[in-house]
């Protein structure tokens, strides 16, 4: 089968094609062959590298992966050969007391298809039984593989770490990207108020389409906004993955007992702010990695059912994989790149 494989750190030129043996499932494995493959930021982490981190090389990057299933192995279930499905984009050792209670992000042993093992751009892939899951009614597989990791991780930011209440205010950085396509959706689902920020007009106005209720430049005075449309008291939730280049402006962008709330940091990892306003105001900064698979069948539940929507920019086929991470990195899309095997 083919595979895009990552042999050393770089460029997109480092996404080679290489010709590897079709996996087989072990016991409680299932073998997929991939349809479609979503990129997210993580995919071009996995290929630059990280200062300080270490990423399993050679790697097969992609972890958003949706397909059919090719073959069970001894003692699988949950799904039959044939089935179109969707992957989940975490593993865990599924045994912890972590994984038991549904934190498996918290388990010593969680990873993500792509990152820590090998992920979907390859024609067959083996993951356990646990990490699939039908595909949505309502969805096709291109649509599907849109959704995984931006949706579940905008929805555990908001849901389990933010705890965003009906009738509360949000602010949603960078609105053009996967987590902040959802997390904007995800807001309006639980009744909250949206405010967006976005690089460019046509970026504001798919914003708006998606349910905030206003959107202004990510250059702006964003904290000043933030006031404005809370009548000067501030937002309840800031939604970041921005970094340095928002953290500040964030944190003054906040109500008294207000939650920040980041899943990354691409601007920059260090953060500065006056930090007499975080106990003065009783403010929460909060960290937040993925979610749980529980939180991933609801996410794939109001889907069905058009409550939430993928939000895909372009389709290409996987052979312009290369091409695919330039435009990700160009942040010009609005929503995800999805690739077609």
């Amino acid at each position: 089968m083919r595979a895009v494989v990552i042999r050393e750190h770089g460029g997109p030129e480092a996404l080679r094609f290489e010709e590897r043996p079709v996996p087989a499932p072990g016991p409680r494995e299932v073998r997929v062959r991939v349809r479609a493959v979503g990129l997210n930021h993580l995919d071009v982490w996995v290929r630059k590298g990280v200062p300080g981190h270490l990423f399993p090389l050679p790697i097969v990057p992609g972890c958003d992966v949706a397909g059919v299933v090719d073959a069970l192995g001894p003692g699988a279930s949950g799904c039959a050969t044939g089935d179109e499905v969707v992957l989940a984009p975490g593993t865990s050792c599924g045994r912890c007391l972590a994984c038991r209670e549904g934190s498996e992000p918290l388990c010593r042993s969680y990873g993500i298809l792509g990152e820590t093992r090998d992920g979907g751009l390859q024609e067959y892939i083996v993951v356990p039984d646990g990490g699939v899951f039908p595909r949505p009614e309502g969805l096709d597989l291109v649509q599907a593989a849109s959704v995984p990791l931006t949706f579940l991780t905008a929805w555990h930011m908001l849901v389990a770490r933010a705890r965003v209440q009906a009738g509360e205010s949000v602010l949603v950085h960078a609105a053009g990207s996967g987590v902040s396509s959802a997390a904007i959706q995800i807001a309006g689902l639980l009744g909250a108020r949206v405010l967006a920020t976005a690089g460019s007009d046509a970026k504001r106005r798919r914003a708006l389409e998606l349910g905030a209720e206003e959107a202004v430049d990510t250059q702006s005075d964003f904290a000043g906004a933030a006031r404005r449309f809370t009548g000067k008291r501030g937002v309840d939730v800031v939604v970041d993955h921005v970094g340095a280049a928002t953290f500040d402006k964030s944190i003054r962008s906040l109500a008294k007992g207000g939650r920040y709330v980041t899943c990354g940091a691409t601007s920059g990892f260090e953060m500065k702010t006056d930090f007499r306003l975080v106990y003065f105001k009783s403010l929460s900064i909060l960290g937040s990695t993925m979610g749980g698979n529980h939180e991933l069948m609801r996410v794939l539940d109001h889907l069905a059912v058009g409550r939430l929507h993928a939000v895909v920019d372009v389709v290409l086929p996987w052979d312009e994989v290369a091409e695919a991470h330039r435009r990700l990195e160009s942040r010009e899309i609005f929503g995800k790149i999805v690739l077609v095997l």
